[in-house]
């Protein structure tokens, strides 16, 4: 015990001056909550754009409302693709893949700071009842777009900051 001691301290003091800090100190006064009141979503294409868009909106609104200094612009690709084959060729489970590329414009200048992608996909149980399967479907491509959302805002909220 009394070995360890030491290096521990000297690991706790090497620990204080890493800089690394919270994301999102301050709240809706931080640096991170005041970038991301600034972005603005453009309209998505399709069901899960519809859903992409509310998740973003809704987060974003949580950071209070700002001016208007960014864009964001999100393309979906959203597949379904059957991986459990019985011998008699039906599926017995899907996957559900949804990637989002995302482009983050300057209004004031046009220019794109930020263009990345990221995505999640969800296993889906087919089973004998069609709606059963449709209803899994749907509940797949809501969780998906949270997640995904979470993950766009939380790259943006890096590269928006002042």
């Amino acid at each position: 015990m009394r070995r360890t001691a030491p290096a521990l301290l000297l690991l706790l003091a090497s620990l204080a001056g890493c800089g690394l800090q919270p994301m999102y100190a301050g709240g809706r006064s931080g640096e991170a909550a005041r970038a991301l009141a600034g972005v603005r979503v453009e309209a998505i294409e399709g069901k899960s754009g519809w859903l992409m868009r509310n998740a973003l909106n809704d987060r974003l609104a949580a950071m209070g409302d700002g001016e208007a200094r960014y864009l964001l612009k999100v393309q979906l690709d959203d597949r379904i693709e059957g991986l459990g084959v019985r011998a008699n060729d039906v599926v017995t489970r899907e996957r559900r893949t949804l990637r989002a590329r995302y482009q983050l414009v300057d209004t004031s200048s046009g220019e794109t700071v930020l263009d990345d992608t990221t995505g999640w996909d969800a296993g889906i149980d087919v089973t004998s009842s069609e709606y059963a399967t449709v209803a899994a479907e749907d509940s797949a491509l809501e969780r998906l777009t949270e997640i995904v959302a979470d993950r766009v805002l939380a790259r943006v909220a890096l590269d928006a900051r002042p």
